[in-house]
């Protein structure tokens, strides 16, 4: 061979290595902001339903529909993900999607009724749907592997930070510019994030040989059912759970149309499905903490946030200052997490994680009815902390064990890998608010009678409460017997103002208990190989 014909393909080589390599990076950062776009949204819409409801004149009950229908298609795209991504290429998917996304998000304001907007926000769900599943697997199949850690360092704080982001800048939207923005906020971003995708992700190269066959059927199926016993899930709590004929009919009309997905896939096996593939101890264990994570990070979402509203009369801006200022702790927490991945056991880090959550929540255990917002400063920090640790520590031994498994270079493993913990997140975040706001309503009732036993009417005790009362309340009333009907529902509300604020520190304290159950569940997890600390540029293919 002459020289001529070496040096060609070498100089190719290198052109083509300086030119792809840059646009990894961009296309990292399109994803990942696809995820936080995806995040945010759904928060926004969440602790902005009291200003749509009225801005747009509507019911409570009507309103309480319009986040459940963004949530439920997200819940959908999780597993029809796989096969839109194994169809058609993420760079296809996203691209289509995120137009979609941007066009609904701009007309969802001008909703003329509420049928309207519910069917907008479910098309919003279904296209902002596809940005979580199809973000990591691409980051992880891109990026050089010294780097990827740091990738998942700043995945991880841009979910957590849209979260804690989402009522601060709700509440600044709807006081200072309008409650439109809650839509406009997504038409304004996700334009960034379709050129970082067009500029850097490419066109999946041709398949070679016959296509397999494909089947969207158990897609359909599956998707359905997860979604209908999502939403019953998200309702349940206002519907009365297993009293309500809605819920009851969501449920098994849900677990019907998993069953068909079940029976379909074993009498039509689907190629781009490989669910035994999901069974190794560490995947399902991963699953188990992804799930506790999230339902762990909406619980004190949820928690913090109620406390300060019913109790402190806190408005939505105030309560957002609260969770705002631990953005550059999480944020400086998480580069440091994403460092000792590269050289420590990370189910350490993820243990360590869980435990410091588990302290925070303890702090925050010890508060009572005078605790305002300078009062979780110090809890907030911990916890900030700890959900940093937890969440790195979490997704890095997620992209481990996509890496051992050896997922990375097949397809639709990845896409599987991908779609699996999409639904467990999805799932963990639903569970957390609504089982906390079942507990806190369980446990105020029982406090409520716990402390009214206390409360005996003619009791010296008191007696003396309510003549002090009426004293002070006599200036401003009417005469004695108003001052006096004033000073009993005083005192009836203190009782339920103590009565909230136990329930409060039993939420705490069940999050306590729960970190302590997944560190041993964290116990049980195989060792994993350090693959973040490789010298080669590149993954595994």
């Amino acid at each position: 061979m002459t020289p001529s014909t070496t040096t060609v393909p070498s100089w190719s080589l290198v052109r083509s290595r300086f030119a792809i390599t840059p646009n990894v990076y961009i296309g990292t950062l399109g994803v990942f902001l696809g995820g936080g776009i995806a995040t945010l949204s759904a928060r926004l819409v969440s602790v902005g339903l009291p200003d749509l409801r009225g801005a747009l004149g509507f019911g409570v009950d009507e309103a309480a529909w319009i986040p459940t229908a963004y949530d439920m298609a997200l819940m959908f795209m999780g597993p029809f993900s796989v096969y839109l991504g194994g169809l058609l290429g993420v760079r296809r998917v996203l691209l289509w999607s995120a137009t979609v996304f941007v066009l609904v998000s701009i007309l969802l304001p001008f909703s003329p009724t509420l049928g309207v907007m519910l069917v907008l926000q479910a098309i919003s769900g279904l296209s902002s749907g596809t940005f979580y599943p199809l973000t990591l697997s691409y980051a992880l199949r891109s990026l050089p592997l010294r780097y990827a850690i740091y990738g998942i360092g700043v995945y991880s704080m841009d979910i957590i930070g849209a979260l804690n982001i989402g009522t601060p800048l709700q509440a600044w939207y709807t006081e200072h510019w309008s409650w439109r923005w809650i839509f406009w906020h997504s038409a304004a971003v996700t334009p960034l994030m379709m050129l970082c995708i067009y500029r850097a992700i490419p066109h999946p190269p041709p398949r070679p040989g016959p296509r397999p066959a494909l089947s969207w059927r158990g897609f359909l199926y599956a998707s359905l059912g997860l979604s209908l016993i999502y939403g019953a899930l998200e309702q349940g709590e206002r519907l009365d759970w297993l009293n309500s004929g809605v819920i009851v009919s969501m449920l098994a009309a849900g677990v019907f149309l998993l069953l068909a997905a079940v029976i379909r896939r074993w009498m039509s096996p689907n190629p781009m499905v490989n669910l035994p593939f999901l069974a190794y101890r560490n995947t399902l264990l991963l699953g188990a903490g992804l799930f506790s994570f999230r339902f762990v990070l909406l619980a004190v979402s949820f928690l913090i946030p109620a406390y300060l509203g019913a109790i402190q009369n806190y408005r939505p801006l105030q309560t957002g200052t609260v969770l705002l200022w631990v953005l550059l702790p999480q944020f400086v927490m998480g580069l440091l997490a994403a460092q000792l991945m590269r050289w420590i056991d990370g189910r350490l880090i993820f243990a360590l994680g869980f435990a410091t959550v588990a302290a925070a929540c303890l702090m925050n255990a010890q508060l009572t009815s005078a605790w305002a917002g300078e009062n979780f400063w110090r809890p907030q920090l911990v916890m900030a902390v700890g959900l940093s640790f937890t969440f790195v520590g979490l997704v890095g031994l997620i992209a481990q064990q996509a890496l051992d498994t050896g997922a990375i270079s097949r397809p639709f493993d990845i896409l599987t890998y991908s779609a699996f913990f999409h639904v467990i997140r999805l799932f963990g975040g639903e569970m957390g608010p609504a089982f906390m706001q079942r507990l806190v309503a369980v446990r105020e009732k029982f406090h409520s009678s716990m402390v009214g036993l206390h409360v005996e009417a003619s009791h010296w005790l008191t007696d003396e409460r309510l003549r002090m009362l009426t004293g002070g309340l006599y200036p401003n009333s009417s005469g004695l017997e108003a001052s006096q009907e004033r000073a009993v529902g005083l005192l009836a509300g203190q009782v339920k103002k103590q009565a909230y604020t136990l329930a409060y520190i039993d939420g705490f304290m069940m999050i306590a208990w729960l970190c302590a159950g997944i560190i041993i569940l964290i116990a049980c997890m195989k060792a994993m190989r350090i693959h973040f600390d490789s010298p080669s540029m590149e993954p595994p293919r």
